[in-house]
């Protein structure tokens, strides 16, 4: 790929796609669950106090709107407020909106969480949204929230810091949005399956929509679960007391509905993550799995280490035999960006600090983890060693001596980089030293947690985001030979774990991003199935447009590739014929084709731009006449 040709194609899709508004998908009316401005009694009567004492009655002492509002009084502790249950009106695996106008009686925060519980039997909170009230109405807007099939009484409830007054009005609970997909574009595993699968990484909430369903049908074969197979996921704590000191127990409950879709869809997994001083409960490392109980010895901890892992991939075999678990990351983040262990301590204590290392002294515990992991991961499941930071030099190193090490025994078979980037940091020279040194050990390199986070969400930042993500992938493909999977973490901004700063492909409502464009340009992209040359109307799912053909049949005005239909390829091609002719032939028939503007200044850059405008619906024909 020439990064030139990259560079233009890449800001003639920023200049189609910022500068226009694009109707690339529309969203279906909503479903509303209920709704209420509790003018009459009967309209409380859906809601329970979560602590049996409430005094929950319409009132007209105050009201956002109308005469009426909801008032929670008599509360006994600030916990004590208003519940509406789920499960009987909403269906599991659905996305769903929250939203009322709320108000206290003085100074106070209101929060809005979710309370379910799920198969082993625990009770889990999370907080949804918050707002504070000085006295007045105040709003809690739509807030997105879903559930799965292995969650029970699932409620949704309000509470304040103290026992006041609670005022609920203009409460409205509804099916959230449906934003369709783009499926008139180049689909990512397709583009990139000459060189290694592309991934992404879901929760099960982000998982939730169909939207988000149909997105990852599309553009990848590879699913990362972001939580739900982490240890403090897992860890079933009463299972563990029971089944005695050395043999920890595990529930994959908080998995199944993602598990579920990869195995219904055919979906191969990359598991993560093993052995992490992160998300990893400190009771896991003290005796009788107490809070405040002493911290076991190594010997103790290497027999729960492989109890753990044995029953991890065991209890993977037994519910899901027929998916395919292609990776793991055993170990994850030991190494500090000075190439040193990470301290000692718990990680409720200190989330920086190492459980493992607390016990074992220092990072003499990633050995044995591979061993076990070696001794019980399925047959073909290759073993990683993940982290983040991993083109800090003396993080490099130390990645790379310990690699080395695990590979002269037959321990490992590749390194993770996370690469949760930024446009300005780390340069794209660094970051190709990290890939070029990690190649150097011969290992398998995996790209497991890319995002490029940008504060600049202007034109021109996204614009920025777009170079620097096609840098990006200029550098894998480059090292390919070396690559077989590059997973990106996430699938839309907005449920990004760094959302505020925008560092994916596709936007909230499923349409692609600047980015996206940039690191599809320059590689074959094959035929979309929303495009036809064998009529003379194509109609996609979101926007109807016309063919257009010359009173010469055989002239496809568009079809630049002469492949028999219009779609992205023949911008990609036109942009690529631009940038270096001599390398970039289009065949005689594609010169004409590709001139959509009827032989005004000839093949141009404007012949790419219109085409994009074409399939984006911008405009409903090409210029030809």
């Amino acid at each position: 790929m020439k990064k030139s040709i990259r560079r233009m194609l890449s800001g003639i899709v920023c200049t189609a796609m910022l500068c226009t508004s694009i109707p690339a998908v529309y969203a279906e009316d909503t479903d509303v669950i209920f709704e209420s401005s509790f003018e009459n009694d009967s309209d409380v009567s859906v809601f329970t106090g979560r602590g049996g004492v409430e005094t929950i009655a319409v009132t007209k002492d105050s009201a956002h709107t109308g005469e009426g509002s909801m008032l929670i009084s008599d509360r006994e502790e600030n916990w004590n407020g208003p519940q509406f249950l789920l499960d009987e009106r909403c269906e599991a695996g659905v996305e769903y909106t929250v939203s009322a106008w709320v108000r206290t009686e003085w100074y106070n925060t209101v929060n809005l969480s979710m309370e379910y519980t799920d198969s082993s039997g625990e009770r889990h909170y999370s907080n949804l949204k918050s707002a504070v009230s000085q006295g007045n109405w105040v709003e809690i807007p739509e807030t997105k929230f879903s559930f799965s099939e292995d969650m029970t009484n699932v409620y949704i409830y309000f509470e304040c810091n103290d026992k006041a007054n609670l005022y609920i009005d203009d409460f409205k609970l509804a099916k959230a949005f449906v934003h369709h997909i783009q499926q008139d574009i180049p689909s990512l595993k397709d583009v990139y399956s000459p060189y290694f699968k592309i991934g992404t990484a879901v929760t099960t909430s982000e998982l939730a929509p169909q939207s988000a369903k149909d997105l990852i049908e599309k553009h990848f074969n590879s699913i990362t679960l972001g939580n739900e197979l982490k240890p403090e996921s897992i860890l079933d704590r009463n299972a563990c007391i029971e089944a005695g000191n050395d043999n920890p127990q595990v529930n994959i409950a908080s998995a199944r509905s993602i598990l579920n879709y990869c195995r219904d869809n055919n979906v191969d997994v990359r598991g993560h993550v093993l052995v992490w001083h992160s998300q990893t409960p400190d009771w896991f490392f003290k005796e009788n799995y107490a809070d405040d109980g002493n911290w076991v010895d190594k010997e103790t901890m290497l027999k729960r280490m492989e109890n753990y892992i044995k029953n991890v991939f065991a209890t993977l075999e037994e519910e899901y035999p027929t998916v395919n678990f292609y990776a793991w990351d055993v170990v994850n983040e030991a190494w500090l960006d000075n190439g040193s262990a990470r301290n000692p301590g718990g990680y409720n204590t200190n989330p920086e600090t190492s459980g493992w290392v607390k016990v074992f002294g220092d990072n003499s515990f990633i050995e044995p983890a591979f061993e076990y992991a070696r001794k019980y991961a399925p047959e073909g499941c290759k073993l990683y060693y993940n982290d983040f930071n991993e083109y800090m030099p003396q993080k490099t190193d130390a990645i790379v001596k310990m690699a080395n090490e695990l590979k002269e025994k037959g321990l490992i078979d590749g390194i993770g980089m996370q690469s949760h980037l930024d446009v300005s940091f780390p340069g794209i020279s660094a970051y190709k030293q990290a890939l070029e040194k990690f190649a150097e050990t011969g290992l398998d390199i995996q790209v497991t947690e890319l995002d490029a986070t940008t504060s600049d969400t202007s034109e021109s930042g996204f614009e920025t985001q777009a170079k620097y993500y096609s840098d990006i992938m200029d550098a894998c493909v480059e090292y390919a030979d070396s690559i077989s999977a590059v997973v990106f973490w996430g699938t839309t901004d907005d449920k990004s774990w760094r959302a505020s700063k925008s560092p994916l492909l596709f936007n909230e409502d499923y349409t692609a991003k600047p980015a996206f464009y940039s690191i599809v340009d320059g590689l074959d992209v094959p035929a979309t199935s929303a495009t036809t040359a064998t009529t003379s109307e194509t109609t996609s799912t979101t926007t109807t447009v016309t063919t257009v053909l010359s009173s010469d049949t055989d002239i496809l005005y568009g079809d630049a590739n002469v492949d028999g239909s219009i779609d992205i390829a023949d911008a990609v091609a036109i942009a690529s014929f631009v940038g270096d002719s001599s390398t970039n032939e289009l065949t005689e028939k594609g010169l004409v084709n590709a001139d959509v503007h009827g032989g005004k200044n000839g093949v141009n850059a404007n012949d790419a731009l219109a085409i994009q405008q074409y399939l984006a619906g911008i405009v409903k024909a090409l210029p030809v006449e």
